[in-house]
């Protein structure tokens, strides 16, 4: 068989790129000198302002005679606290994902009529083009769903008569055709590549649009299509929670600016999911079940607190699990005290954990929960407080759904493009000019040498 060299890295390429390593590093001190906001944050993480939105609020500190303090992290959506809203539908033993939708993209809860028809709309567009799954999901499957869903979403184009159109009702009519089809291109991604590639059997189940989004992912994806009321209501929550979290991060700044230069719907949507696709941004909750399947084989007792605390230790050491130096799903950018998503989430996780038998499991989660904090601040200096966030338990969620680890940042995403939509449509109702940042030169001016005397 004649070998593939399409993805070689030869000595040719390793040669050129250790001279295009050395042409692009940059003093550090520079940054400090232009007072350039690295990863458009000031030195004590705090981002810089870039926009303005209705759409989510994320609010970590307090005023304090006029001094900003740590406080329990609050997200607000339309300027409802999160947490009341998963209280409110849970409290009627509803499915949120869909009223939730409905609030990011129209700022105000939907009545029952509104709801019942944004469920029907949303029911009716989930449905593939003709064909797609056979000629487009099935072929050169990837191994990374993420990548196969921004080519899904890019190919869509293809099928769109008005792919272009910009205005806002097209625009919209598009964000709730992607919502809805989330996760039939995800899942299908998922069934190609563990059918060619793990040799399982191929299961391509149709949604039904009587069922709610989180109900229709459970559907889709297992074999027989059953699942427990506790499973689809844990999923949708985690669904809601991660559907939003303020303009500022990656994948929504990313929406704006690609958003800003007016060109299409799939072709922002794709590099919104590029940027998720980052384990900085949406890859954190497969790190935290793969550190915890390594800490479980590790200790011995997990009730006992000078033995968990000595394995986060080695943790912080880059001792232990990929020596990183990093406890994952502890710390976020903003929140110091609490995330409000994750606390939101708990009390669902160890009901969840409690119907599957791995209550020794959340215990340990806890524990960690409590211990990590402490022993980062003893161990790191810091400019504030750390806490878990919620990648911290909704990996260990999708675990006991039993959903494949290639699905996790896939799930966020389904989730997040509800966030996304809202942002799209938001940049494209202010008219605003493309998003175009500074950059400084600090190169010198270098005069032309003939090419047989360089």
């Amino acid at each position: 068989m004649e070998h593939n060299t399409y993805s070689d890295i030869t000595p040719e390429i390793v040669r050129l790129a250790k001279l295009s390593e050395e042409a692009g590093i940059i003093d550090s001190e520079l940054f400090t000198k232009y007072d350039v906001k690295r990863g458009l944050r000031d030195l004590n993480g705090k981002g810089v302002l870039a926009g303005l939105t209705h759409i989510s609020d994320v609010r970590a500190k307090d005023i304090v005679d006029g001094v900003e303090v740590p406080a329990h992290g609050r997200l607000f959506y339309r300027g409802y606290d999160v947490q009341d809203l998963v209280k409110g539908f849970t409290s009627e033993n509803r499915f949120g994902f869909e009223e939730i939708a409905y609030l990011l993209l129209f700022s105000k809860l939907p009545d029952k009529k509104e709801l019942a028809e944004f469920e029907q709309l949303l029911g009716g567009y989930r449905s593939l083009p003709t064909s797609f799954v056979r000629d487009i999901i099935m072929k050169a499957p990837s191994r990374d769903m993420m990548n196969t869903l921004a080519r899904s979403v890019l190919t869509l184009y293809s099928y769109d008569d008005r792919a272009d159109d910009t205005s806002l009702p097209n625009v919209l009519r598009q964000c709730l055709q992607l919502i809805s089809l989330f996760p039939m291109l995800s899942i299908y991604g998922y069934q190609a590549y563990s059918h060619y590639h793990d040799g399982n059997s191929l299961f391509i189940h149709q949604p039904l649009a009587e069922l709610s989004t989180a109900e229709n992912i459970l559907h889709i994806l297992r074999p027989d299509s059953s699942y427990t009321p506790l499973e689809a209501k844990i999923l949708d929550i985690a669904l809601v929670l991660h559907m939003e979290h303020g303009g500022g991060n990656n994948s929504s700044f990313t929406t704006h600016v690609v958003t800003s230069s007016l060109t299409d719907t799939y072709s922002t949507i794709a590099a919104a999911i590029g940027s998720l696709k980052g384990p900085r941004h949406g890859g954190a909750n497969i790190k935290v079940v793969k550190m915890f399947e390594e800490m479980k084989k590790e200790i011995r007792d997990w009730e006992d607190e000078d033995e968990v605390s000595a394995y986060l230790r080695k943790l912080l050491h880059k001792e232990a699990f990929d020596h990183a130096g990093l406890i994952y799903g502890v710390g976020h950018a903003i929140y110091s005290k609490s995330d409000p998503r994750a606390v939101a989430f708990k009390g669902f996780v160890e009901k969840l954990s409690e119907e599957k038998g791995l209550l020794k499991e959340f215990a340990l989660y806890s524990l960690v929960e409590r211990l990590a904090p402490a022993i980062i601040a003893e161990e790191r200096q810091m400019y504030k407080g750390v806490s878990i966030n919620v990648d911290f338990y909704s990996g260990f969620v999708y675990h006991m759904l039993g959903l494949p680890m290639e699905l996790y940042t896939p799930i966020f995403a389904i989730a997040r493009i509800v966030g996304w939509s809202a942002h799209r449509l938001e940049e494209l109702a202010n008219n605003g000019k493309i998003i175009r940042p500074a950059y400084k030169p600090i190169g010198e001016d270098k005069d032309y040498v003939a090419i047989d005397k360089r």
